[in-house]
């Protein structure tokens, strides 16, 4: 989304009339503004797809702005870069404000605990103009086809790369300024070599970054910066473009009709935003360069209508809301997708709190003098919608802190995990005592280790960021290498505390959907050149013990099996004179868990599904038994499933964090009869 309201252009491009015209305002402009949040909130709520209205947004937002620091430059007037970014920042906090408070209300309402604290995360996120980076950082898939599933705030990536980009393009405007005063240089040349400079490179390393990880190139701020750089280069280049009449009216339907068949026609998946986001900024460009064309036949004139012009000013609180809207409703309804009488619903509902929002929240803001005066006021009218968010979200943080302390502090007592599954356990928790970890952290709880690889054991440079390592002891007795993916990385609660308590150095080399597999087997080239690069640290370092995760389960189902190429895996180690462990999966589900449990309650038969159904009634180690020397099995079957049913809680603790990993407190409460079973698996001494 661009500003509140577009800045007025001082002249209209191409039909001749004079700069000093009176009336300023391009009315197609914000009608295309109007088209471009259409195009995103139909896409959005009825094709699951994104339609390049962003892309528009992006440019338009960068031509308005460009509009007005070249002004203020010719009129010789200061730039007041702090003035500006004042005035632009208490026009569009209020609205965003009020979407994310209420948004965090009808959260707290609608979703499950579990996805409490990435909304609270998000929100800060948000307010501060990060969102795009906590997305990055956490490689979100924006085009996933569950809406429901996804986080309301989650629209507000593009919001975040706007304000990051208001902060930087009027420095370079200005700088720019101060350069070709002192040197007499002619403003608007200089401005061109330099934004045309950010957008061929802004433009190659969006289109490297996006064929190497578009997931977390859609939300990298240095790969959208060429469609800001269009968008300025555009405003330089259209006061010295003289196109006919005829070729306006072409060029302004040719870029309604791309812009609109965009989203239908292009695969944004796999390509956005790299070259092919050339194809919704130019038909965009198209549209600008067009402008107001004096003919009936032009498209301005559709862009021009009162309709349009009207939503124009709705635009940005439509964008605010629509998202949300769309999220909770299918959250609350159970559904994956709008359909066509709900999403017009959703759109109609986003509408009506667009309309109210800017009525009666932005314009009023908007207008209220008092903060114009100066600028401590205008400081302190924006300290003021951020209070409004952070007043309560530092109040649910202090809150959370405060329960979970207590918690934990009664944990060994009320929340023993699963040692209530061993034999002769006494229960002597208090009656209503709370399950840990408190379920809207549960998805924060995954295991790890205390820091990343160092000294003799940091490994190569690809691995290192995949390599963390436990407490280094004084005096190492055993050097043990755990490997595998997500779910070998969720044993290093137990195993973490077993190294410490015998004295053993313990590192873990871990990658997401990445198994042990041998040469060749690999699911993709990442994990094909992942286990090459560990079987070569593997060689050069000679670990006294390796463990990993020999079996892989499959969900809510009894077919368990070996994971691909294990006996050759491990006879490759223990040929080198290295132990192995193996340890068993845990069940895995078709569905989420820890929701259920939160959703529907931990005696609910739903959240306790036999164990004949979820794990293979034999462990497939029982074919290797005694096969090969120095490798071992560790099955923990037992103390995540009771003997009839595999549940979600265990001893008043989650025993999963989602559909399919075991929470880091589940864990840990395993860890004294992990460390009992692995000592007799192995025939290691204790220390």
């Amino acid at each position: 989304m661009s500003i509140a309201r577009a800045f007025a252009s001082p002249r209209r491009i191409g039909d001749g009339i004079p700069a000093n015209r009176k009336s300023k305002f391009r009315p197609e402009i914000q009608g295309l503004r109007s088209l471009a949040v259409l195009m995103v909130v139909t896409y959005h709520v009825w094709f699951g797809r994104v339609s390049g209205g962003v892309d528009v947004f992006l440019l338009i937002s960068a031509f308005l702005m460009t509009l007005q620091f070249v002004g203020r430059y010719d009129q010789r007037s200061p730039m007041a870069l702090l003035k500006h970014w004042l005035h632009l920042y208490r026009r569009l906090l209020p609205a965003a404000a009020t979407v994310i408070l209420a948004t965090l209300a009808a959260s707290y309402v609608v979703l499950p605990r579990t996805r409490w604290l990435d909304i609270i995360s998000q929100s800060w996120a948000s307010l501060f103009y990060a969102e795009n980076r906590l997305l990055q950082s956490q490689a979100v898939d924006y085009y996933a086809t569950d809406h429901s599933l996804a986080s309301p705030l989650q629209h507000f990536w593009s919001l975040s790369i706007q304000g990051q980009v208001f902060i930087l393009w009027p420095v370079i405007f200005a700088a720019s300024a101060f350069v070709a005063r002192k040197y007499r240089l002619r403003y608007r040349s200089l401005l061109m070599y330099v934004f045309g400079a950010v957008f061929l490179i802004s433009l190659i390393y969006s289109i490297i970054f996006t064929a190497a990880s578009q997931a977390q190139a859609y939300f990298d701020t240095g790969a959208r910066l060429w469609e800001f750089a269009l968008g300025t280069l555009v405003a330089l280049l259209l006061p010295g473009l003289r196109i006919p009449k005829a070729g306006r009216v072409v060029l302004g339907w040719l870029g309604i009709a791309s812009m609109l068949s965009c989203g239908i026609i292009l695969n944004v998946e796999t390509a956005f935003p790299g070259f092919t986001a050339l194809w919704p900024t130019l038909a965009a460009a198209c549209v600008i360069a067009a402008g107001q064309t004096g003919s009936r036949f032009g498209a301005d004139r559709i862009l021009s209508s009162k309709p349009l012009v009207g939503l124009g000013d709705n635009s940005y609180a439509l964008y605010l809301w629509h998202w949300p809207v769309l999220v909770l409703s299918l959250a609350w309804t159970g559904k994956e997708h709008a359909g066509p009488l709900s999403g017009a619903i959703v759109i109609g509902a986003s509408l009506v709190l667009a309309y109210f929002t800017t009525k009666y929240i932005e314009k009023p803001w908007r207008q209220w003098k008092w903060p114009e005066v100066n600028r401590r006021r205008a400081a302190l009218s924006i300290a003021l919608c951020l209070l409004a968010v952070v007043v309560p979200l530092g109040g649910i943080e202090l809150q959370r802190n405060l329960a979970t302390q207590a918690l934990e502090a009664e944990a060994d007592r009320n929340n023993p995990g699963a040692l209530a599954l061993v034999p002769g356990f006494v229960n002597h928790a208090d009656a209503n005592a709370a399950m840990l970890p408190p379920a809207e952290q549960l998805p924060q709880d995954w295991a790890g280790l205390s820091g990343p690889c160092t000294g003799n054991l940091e490994p190569e440079e690809m691995l290192q960021p995949a390599c963390s390592e436990g407490e280094v002891p004084a005096n190492s007795t055993k050097t043990v290498l755990v490997l595998g993916d997500s779910h070998a990385q969720q044993w290093l609660a137990a195993i973490g505390e077993v190294a410490k308590q015998k004295g053993w150095m313990v590192y873990a080399i871990l990658e997401g959907g990445c198994k042990v597999t041998p040469a060749g087997g690999e699911a993709t080239p990442d994990c094909a050149a992942f286990n090459e690069a560990v079987r070569n640290h593997v060689a050069a370092h000679r670990p006294d013990a390796i463990m990993m995760v020999g079996t892989e389960a499959a969900p809510s189902s009894p077919s368990e099996t070996l994971t691909p190429g294990f006996e050759d895996v491990a006879r490759s180690w223990t040929d080198q004179g290295i132990d192995v462990v193996a340890i068993r999966d845990n069940p895995r589900f078709t569905f989420n868990m820890a929701d259920c449990v939160v959703t529907k309650g931990a005696e609910n038969q739903e959240c306790r599904p036999p164990q004949a159904s979820s794990l293979a009634p034999e462990s497939p180690f029982a074919a290797l038994q005694g096969k090969i020397s120095r490798l071992s099995f560790v099955d923990m079957t037992d103390l995540i499933c009771d003997g009839t049913s595999c549940p979600g809680v265990v001893g008043n603790t989650f025993v999963y964090l989602d559909d399919n990993h075991l929470s880091r407190t589940y864990v840990a409460s395993m860890s004294s009869v992990f460390g009992e079973r692995l000592m007799t698996a192995t025939g290691w001494k204790a220390s």
